[in-house]
């Protein structure tokens, strides 16, 4: 990521050199390329300016007595230009200061401009402050800008900065020799910077080989061994370079015997499941039991209370109105007492049910 922030800087130039004024491209910064106003018409070339490429142009010169189609035609592709810088402005890590800052660890920026260098590596202490990523504190961020001051005026003035070339050699393997022993606070936290991730391009490539890879009823555990096996053949090269070692033949050879007892282990969890999701339903009945047995007892005692009122309101009547009481009464105490039958009823079951479940 340190490269990525000047990559991305001339890739978006590039695109702009096509069709916008050369004056507004003139000392703009990182950051300004990323909020230039693309779409604003007044900031582009006149169409017979654009440059569309050698071969659309050697093309356009072929065709004669179509003016009008040809000037159409780079106007839209001024407009197509301007949609694609667009979308890559959007997209654009550079809106981010961190990545921006992380020029910081370029060797040749280091070398030509180390003012720069130093305020930026202090821009990524604090952020690193801020989100409580660095170990120490303050502290140690203090020692940190310590030690990349003295290394900047000491070792990064060497010509091996200045012709650094990332293609030619890795930059953490460059930089350890440098700070490794000398700054160890300071190499620490170069390490953390370079394991930031600058993309998803590695993700994207291992959905294309789950796709490769991927069949019809492959379950989960199939899938995983599928790629383990990818990305080893992957990291030695090819099929033909992956090392025989002793391991990997006595891995082989016991394979059969692993994917039985595998089966057998997976044949048991079932079961285990099986039992688990009956004994849940079995105690689920018994808890509906035990609510059953309450409502009946509650409803139970409101019977027999209303019974013996009217019982003692009839003692105190004659006639018609004392029968009425009487026969409300009597109809109370035979639902008190089929809820009794019904208690008793559940009771048993909830007896048997406990007895099962204990089993």
């Amino acid at each position: 990521m340190p490269f990525l922030g000047k990559d991305l800087a001339e890739l978006t130039k590039s695109l702009l050199r096509r069709f916008i004024k050369r004056e507004l491209l003139q000392d703009i910064t990182t950051l300004q390329l990323t909020r230039l106003d693309v779409a604003d018409k007044n900031n582009w070339l006149h169409p017979q300016d654009i440059d569309i490429g050698l071969g659309a142009e050697s093309i356009l010169k072929s065709t004669k007595g179509v003016e009008l189609t040809v000037l159409e035609f780079r106007r839209d592709c001024m407009q197509g230009l301007s949609n694609i810088v667009r979308k890559v402005q959007e997209k654009s890590p550079l809106k981010y200061p961190t990545v921006r800052q992380m020029a910081c660890l370029d060797p040749s920026v280091m070398y030509r401009d180390p003012d720069r260098c130093k305020r930026h590596i202090k821009c990524l202490v604090q952020r690193f402050l801020q989100d409580k990523q660095l170990t120490g504190g303050v502290s140690a961020g203090d020692v940190i800008l310590q030690q990349f001051d003295a290394f900047l005026s000491l070792e990064s003035r060497s010509e091996e900065f200045l012709s650094f070339q990332p293609m030619q050699k890795r930059l953490d393997i460059f930089l350890r020799d440098f700070l490794g022993k000398t700054y160890p606070e300071l190499w620490a936290f170069c390490q953390k910077l370079l394991i930031l991730s600058h993309g998803q391009a590695s993700v994207e490539r291992g959905f294309s080989v789950n796709k490769e890879v991927e069949a019809c009823n492959m379950q989960q555990d199939t899938f995983v061994a599928q790629r383990l096996v990818c990305d080893y053949v992957t990291l030695h090269g090819g099929v033909t370079k992956v090392p025989l070692t002793r391991q990997l033949l006595n891995s082989v050879s016991s394979a059969r015997s692993r994917y039985r007892i595998h089966l057998d282990q997976e044949r048991r969890k079932k079961e285990s499941e099986a039992q688990g999701r009956k004994r849940k339903a079995e105690e689920d009945h018994l808890e509906e039991l035990k609510r059953r047995k309450k409502s009946i007892l509650e409803v139970s005692e409101g019977l027999a209370r209303d019974a013996d009122r009217f019982a003692e309101e009839a003692e105190g009547k004659a006639g018609s109105k004392m029968a009425m009481l009487i026969s409300k009464s009597n109809l109370l105490r035979r639902g008190f007492k089929e809820k009794l039958a019904e208690l008793e009823i559940i009771e048993k079951e909830i007896v048997a049910k406990g007895a099962e479940l204990r089993t």
